[in-house]
């Protein structure tokens, strides 16, 4: 099976999917809580504002500190990384359509799988959460990804065997 997921279609830049390198990524969603869990929406701008401000703000009062290295990765703490081994995690799709950069003609995109095509609006589409991870493992069978709505309806019955992501 293929790992890579081709997006193609009406974007500015047809980039590949690679999940088997999101469960390194900050922006990955834990879906043991996702769907019960209250959602706070963020303001994501706002919270870079305020953040640039803090830091502007001890800048002033402590004085300036050197920056972090660019060798420097994160480190994880023991339970962090038992979180990663077991925990069953998604993306959700909006920054990836986004990067890609849909063309203004643009109005859906259209999950191309092993068993047909499954289309959604546009909008709608950035809400989809890309699961990648199954209690700490790839999804080797039916992967690499399965899709999933935003409410959590089609949890017992994703999508599966995506080959490729295209924009109409």
């Amino acid at each position: 099976m293929e790992f890579i997921i081709p997006f193609k279609g009406e974007v500015k830049f047809k980039i590949t999917l690679d999940p088997t390198v999101w469960i390194f990524d900050d922006r990955k969603i834990d879906l043991d809580t996702y769907f019960t869990e209250e959602k706070v929406q963020r303001d994501e701008l706002e919270e870079y504002k305020r953040g640039m401000g803090e830091h502007w703000s001890r800048e002033i009062m402590e004085g300036a500190t050197v920056p972090p290295t660019l060798n420097s990765e994160k480190t994880y703490n023991r339970k962090e990384k038992n979180k990663m081994m077991v925990g069953t995690f998604g993306m959700v799709f909006k920054p990836f359509l986004e990067n890609a950069e849909p063309s203004d003609q643009a109005s859906t995109v259209v999950v191309e799988t092993a068993h047909g095509e499954h289309a959604f609006p546009l909008e709608q589409a950035k809400e989809l959460i890309f699961k990648f991870s199954q209690e700490g493992k790839p999804l080797k069978e039916d992967g690499p990804v399965h899709i999933l709505l935003p409410d959590g309806s089609n949890q017992a019955n994703p999508i599966t065997d995506v080959t490729a992501i295209r924009v109409e």
